[in-house]
């Protein structure tokens, strides 16, 4: 489901991307606004200082990485997206992104840390999240996103 990249590939920044890039010390977390575990979850979670600054954007919400997360052929309804070092990682590759830069500070970062920094695990598991989220969604009354 990966958009660039092999699960857990860490690389360097695209050519063209330096280290002294502003952007390339940036991450865009792109998760379901409308989605209580989605909004609990980016509350919680905490990065390490690889990045210097984190964007939290609404699935919902026009902010244009949405729109390029959509039309890389992504699916937000089908799972989170991370940017990160101008690469878009999708469902439990993004997890498994978020586990790898997280914080070990705290029960919810060590836990999230165990369980996505393992990416078959991650995958194994990620379906079940997404099946949750859209019962709970749908107990709410809340619609999906629309892709």
């Amino acid at each position: 489901m990966s958009a660039d990249t092999t699960p857990g590939a860490m690389r360097p920044a695209p050519t063209g991307q330096s280290a002294a890039d502003p952007s390339a010390r940036e991450i865009f977390v792109v998760y379901d606004g409308l989605c209580p575990f989605c909004t609990r979850y980016v509350m919680l979670y905490r990065i390490r200082q690889l990045a210097e600054k984190v964007h939290m954007i609404d699935a919902r919400s026009d902010h244009p990485v949405v729109a390029e997360v959509k039309a890389r052929g992504l699916s937000l309804e089908n799972g989170m997206a991370v940017k990160w070092n101008g690469r878009l990682y999708h469902g439990a590759d993004a997890l498994h992104v978020l586990a790898m830069l997280g914080s070990e500070d705290g029960a919810f970062n060590k836990l999230n840390r165990l369980v996505f920094s393992r990416p078959r695990l991650g995958k194994f598991l990620y379906p079940a999240m997404v099946a949750g989220r859209r019962l709970t969604l749908k107990l709410l009354g809340r619609p999906p996103i629309a892709d």
